[in-house]
């Protein structure tokens, strides 16, 4: 089943996910740039970045001269380019020396792993809990890979239905795995602070590849979660 079609190919597309290709710049070349900046280059790049924040403390009423605001652009920009790091990693590399072959073909889970990214249409943050689920075909993977896997693609903007099956997408394309399972629950301050602030609200989305997408399947993962 070709999986990745929902959100690009992750062989060579997996750095950039999902940074988007326009008629003037070529798909991650953003990316790329950021990846193979040289140290002059990183420090403009912290330039830049803290002159926006400048900006935006200017625009809002603010004044970046003042003493508790003095070292905040800096502290921005050294925030953002942790937050989007996972921009700077190549998915398939992740699981280098991390996969081994074992005659396993029941259902492995691995549950409550924290999430935190920014949302792309704010820029503002979304955090909880995401629980991943697989069937290996002839290779399993270092659990620990799993939580590597969701937090690449959570440091980066992001919307929880593309992040749940980018997570889904990587684990059946990368392991071959005969189906893959994804629910994650997550709040958003974009509701909870602006718009219709609705504090409290939980979102869930859940992704089924393969195997994992037939009654029995499905059935059992979501009982083990105990989100039936």
């Amino acid at each position: 089943m070709p999986s990745s079609s929902q959100t690009g190919p992750i062989n060579s597309g997996s750095l950039f996910w999902p940074a988007s290709n326009t008629a003037s710049q070529p798909p991650g070349s953003g990316t790329l740039k950021r990846l193979e900046s040289t140290p002059k280059e990183h420090a403009e790049r912290m330039q830049k970045l803290e002159g926006a924040a400048r900006t935006i403390l200017e625009c809002i009423g603010e004044d970046p001269d003042r003493e508790g605001l003095l070292n905040t652009p800096k502290r921005y920009a050294e925030a953002m380019l942790f937050l989007s790091e996972g921009y700077g990693a190549n998915v398939p590399d992740i699981l280098t020396g991390a996969t081994f072959k074992e005659k396993y073909d029941n259902l492995v889970i691995v549950k409550d792993i924290d999430i935190f990214s920014l949302c792309e249409h704010h820029m503002l943050p979304f955090t909880g809990k995401v629980h991943i689920g697989y069937i290996p075909r002839e290779h399993v993977i270092g659990l620990s890979k799993l939580t590597r896997l969701a937090e690449v693609f959570s440091r980066r903007l992001q919307i929880q239905e593309r992040l749940t099956s980018q997570i889904a997408t990587a684990i059946s394309d990368l392991l071959g795995a005969y189906g893959v399972g994804v629910v994650m629950e997550c709040s958003h301050l974009c509701m909870e602070m602006r718009g219709v602030q609705k504090v409290g609200s939980v979102t869930t989305t859940i992704c089924m590849l393969g195997s994992m997408r037939s009654d029995a399947a499905r059935e059992e993962f979501l009982t083990l979660l105990n989100r039936r």
